[in-house]
This record gives structure tokens, sequence and C-alpha cells, in this order.
């Protein structure tokens, strides 16, 4: 395929068009064989027709077996010369080099994007027309594995337009703060900005974090497990942490980025960013209180009344919430706690309390048996089991709890008028956030009329669009009027509205009617009520209705 046109660099190592296994069609017992002989065919194309260093030419024919199998799967399969065919085939069909290139170094391209243009020749097959080459060996020389070069590509390619005499007078800079050859290029793996711009920020968060308060004596001195280690580091940074400001903060919580992993902190991070508060607060938090990653976010059962009522809330406040969102209280499983406090819109509140008290409170709670327990929930439970699609319908029952919902009537209510799968409803309600439906009045509209989220995806978005620019209503309307979205946009809302702003242009409609006598009431009553303003009126509407 050739680079004929600008393309995204994306990560081999996280891309699902990887997962494609390549040679799989080759009977598994001529597989070894096939793949080694074709890979010293491609080196020795490589290193003599090409005249490219063997090392390289070995490192690009050993790490491209999609690339290598593009080309494998062109010859026709024979158990025997199948090397003599390969090397037939590349004397007469020349590759395109800087595909195997970049597939070794950890890359794939595709698509359209700014990003690459600058460094990816257009019209070229052969790596030694690409300029950036040299830059590519320089890193592969300081130690860089050559495996791991694409993650220098994670935001953008700037580290490929360095000059290499650069590089090396940048990695010298680094390693005056105290580094190890190791540590710099695990930090210019995680962190390429390192290598090609000013980052002393940066550089002293780590410089405090790993040598002040010995953080590299905790961990295996290899570039994995550091490049680890500042993954994790980098999760922070990502959520908006000042770098140059959290050096002490990340210290004092060393440990966190030795025993946990990675996606135990990715959890905890995206649990927390679920109250809808500031990023860099959440970080800030966690890193404050690194103690919360030891605790056990998951499948323990709360009291919501019980558990307001254990982070302090009032009395009077606490049956406030419960006359305005009934929806909400109940049981409910404490890793949904972050929806349950959104759906009450006291997200801040709930972050502030772990701010200044004692994050300890999140698993402290304990709840008598038989608190909050709700019949008109328990019944629908027994009925659930006896059903035979009950798997299905205890998978929507858990996304109905994970917006906020509590085990009680109104989650019973929703689970029997949503049809949809768990992904296909989640879609539909992260679509009408989108569309600025605020989280809680979208829990409280699905507690009214659930079936919205049984409504087409593209059909919500153009009803909301209507709804906000030609019909000019507040989406604070919705909380009214919730049965709107349930309604057909093109054979009933929009011919009904536009009818209805015809009538009262020709002084017809005397009245303001609200949108939900416009749209809700019957055919039947619909043509009744135009006939009261104008016959002739009601006549022009059926006969448009044909």
């Amino acid at each position: 395929m050739l680079l004929c046109r600008a393309t995204t660099v994306s990560l081999l190592f996280f891309s699902t068009s990887a997962a494609a296994k390549p040679f799989a069609k080759i009977p598994w017992k001529h597989r070894s064989k096939i793949i080694q002989e074709s890979q010293a065919a491609l080196l020795d194309y490589l290193h003599t027709t090409r005249a490219l260093p063997f090392i390289y030419a070995d490192l690009i024919s050993r790490n491209s077996h999609q690339c290598l199998w593009s080309v494998v799967s062109k010859i026709p399969f024979s158990p025997h010369n199948f090397s003599c065919s390969f090397q037939r085939f590349l004397r007469y069909h020349p590759i395109n080099e800087l595909d195997f290139l970049l597939e070794s170094i950890g890359l794939i391209c595709d698509d359209e994007s700014e990003t690459a243009r600058d460094i990816l020749p257009k019209n070229t097959f052969f790596i030694s027309d690409w300029k950036r080459f040299d830059v590519v060996c320089a890193l592969g020389g300081m130690g860089f594995p050559w495996k791991k070069l694409g993650l220098l590509c994670r935001d953008d390619c700037s580290v490929f337009k360095v000059d290499p005499s650069h590089l090396e007078r940048r990695i010298e800079e680094i390693k005056g703060f105290g580094f190890n050859g190791v540590s710099v290029i695990s930090i210019g793996l995680a962190f390429p900005q390192v290598l090609y711009s000013n980052a002393d920020g940066l550089l002293g968060d780590l410089k405090i974090l790993m040598l002040d308060y010995d953080l590299l004596s905790g961990v295996d001195e290899n570039v994995d497990a550091l490049l680890e280690v500042c993954e994790k580091i980098k999760l922070f940074y990502d959520l908006g942490c000042e770098m140059g400001k959290v050096g002490e903060l990340m210290g004092r919580s060393k440990h966190i980025f030795i025993e946990y992993s990675k996606e135990h902190l990715i959890g905890k991070i995206e649990y927390f960013c679920r109250l809808n508060v500031g990023r860099v607060q959440v970080g800030l938090l966690l890193l404050s209180r690194p103690e919360i990653f030891g605790f056990d976010l998951g499948d323990q059962v709360i009291s919501v009344s019980g558990f307001l009522a254990h982070f302090g809330m009032e009395e009077e406040e606490l049956k406030s919430l419960e006359q305005n969102y009934p929806h909400v209280f109940g049981r409910n499983k404490l890793e949904n706690v972050p929806s349950v406090m959104r759906a009450m819109d006291i997200g801040e509140w709930f972050f502030e309390r772990l701010q200044n008290g004692d994050p300890a409170l999140l698993t402290a709670h304990t709840m008598p048996s038989g608190e909050d327990l709700d019949k008109h929930y328990e019944e629908g439970l027994r009925k659930l089991e006896n059903k035979r699609t009950r798997a299905y319908m205890k998978t929507k029952l858990d996304f109905i709890h994970s917006l906020g919902f509590g085990e009680n009537r109104f989650a019973v209510k929703a689970l029997s008028q949503m049809h949809s799968s768990r992904s296909e409803l989640q879609q539909r309600f992260d679509i009408l956030l989108s569309c600025g439906v605020e989280y809680s009045r979208l829990c409280a509209i699905l507690k009214f009329a659930p079936r919205v989220l049984n409504q087409n995806p593209g059909q919500l978005e153009k009803k909301i669009e209507f709804f906000c620019n030609e019909m000019g209503a507040s989406l604070q309307y919705l909380d009214v009027f919730p049965g709107y979205l349930c309604h057909d946009l093109e054979k009933r809302i929009k011919p009904r509205f536009r009818f209805h702003k015809w009538l009262k242009e020709q002084g017809y409609c005397k009245k303001n009617y609200s949108m939900a006598t416009i749209v809700a009431t019957s055919e039947q009553t619909f043509i009744a009520r135009i006939s009261r303003m104008n016959l002739a009126a009601a006549k022009m509407w059926e006969h448009l209705q044909k």
C-alpha cells in the first residue's frame, strides 16, 4: 500500500486491527517454517538488495508480521521451495518498505491526518528516501527498544523531526537531573515531549518522586518495569495536574505507583470522575488521599438514605431529597454511588465531603438488615427469576441501577418498559447527555418515561435539535413533557407544530396551547380542536395527512 496520501499514525500495540493473526491460513505444521523462511527472505532483500544495515534489516523483518503476511498471502502456497518463490516475488514486485518499518516500531497507518503529513513522505516506497529514518536509527542506537519507538508518536510525531545530534544533547541534559540511562529511556517513551521541548517542570516532579523519594528502589531496573510506572504517573498529568507542582504530592504517595496496576488506578480515577467534578480535583484528591486506592468500591450494598446520613447530611435536607428524587432512594451498590450522587445533583457536595472529611467513610457504612427493602422491587425480582430471559433482564436492571436508580418500584417500571440491550440503552443515554440534558433531569425523565431510551439514537438528536431550535423550547420543559421524546418527529411533531404555527399566523388560533397539548393529544381530539377554530383548516389538515 503506497503512502500516497496523509495518514494517521496509530499505536499498533493497542490497535484492534492488530488482533487479526497473520499466517493463520497457513497449515499449522508448515507455519513456523514459512514464517522463518519469509523473514529470512525479507532480511536478505532489505540487507543485500536494498543495502540496509543488517541490524535494522533484521529488526524490521522480525517485527512486521502483518505486512509480511500481506506479501506472503499473494504467493501460491507450497511447502517446498517457498523461500525461492518469495525471493522471486520480491524481485518483480517491490514492496513499500515504509509500511514494514512503521509496523516494526509499533505503528500502523490509516485514514487522513495532519499529524503525520510532515513526516511520512507521499508516493515513497523506500526507507532510504525517508529523511527521518536517521532519527529512528539514532533512537535505537541510544538504547530505545525498537518495537516501542511507536510510543513516541502517542500524541504527535514531533520527535521524528528533531536532529539526531539534538536528541543526543537533550538526553544528556535529562541525565543531568540525576537519571540513569534506563530511566531516561522510560521517561522518554512515556513523555515524548521531554525529548524535543522544555519540560523542566515535569522532569523536576519526576526527580522528586524517583530520586528524592527513592521510588526507583522499589522498581526493577529495566525499561519495561519503569515504563509501567511512568505510565501510571502520566494518568495524573492526563487529568490536568500541573507539571512541576505535584512532585511532592506524588512522592508522599509513591507506593501507589508500585503496589497497584495501571488498570486499578484507572478504575479508581474513573470512579470519581463520574461525579462530574473537575478532573484536576480528582487527581489531587487521590494523590493526597492514597488510601482510597486500597478501598473495595465494588459490590457492597448500601442504603442510599443511610449512606447520606453517614456522610453528615442533615435530616431536613435528606427528606427534601427523598421527596424530589424518590427513584434514587432504596438500596444500591457502592460502585454506583457516583451516579447516585449525580442523579440527585449533589456530586460536588459529596466530593467536598471526601476532600474535607475522612475518605474511609466510603467503606465504613454498615446497613442494618431489612433497611430500605422495597416490596415492589422484591416482587419484581421474583417475577424476573421465573423468566427465560432473566440473564438479559438482569443486565438491563444492573444498567438501571448504574444510572442511579435504587432498588425500588421505579427501577421495576423502567425495566418493564426498556426494550433494548444495555449497550444500546447506554448509547442513547449518553447522546441525551451530549445534547445538553442534565444528568439529574435525565434520570427524572426516565422515572416518568423510561421508553425514551427505546428511541433511535439519530432521531433523539434530531428531536432535541427541533425542540430547541424550531420550537424555541428550553430543555427544562422536558421535565414537564418527557413524552415528547417518544413521539414520531416526522409524522407527528413537525407537522402538528408547524400547522399550529400556521393557524396562529392566520389568526385562527387565539389561545397559546402547550406543546403537550399540540403533540400528545389523539388525532381525533386534534382535528376536533382545529374544527372549533376553523372548519376549512380542519379539512386542510385531513387532506395533508392523506
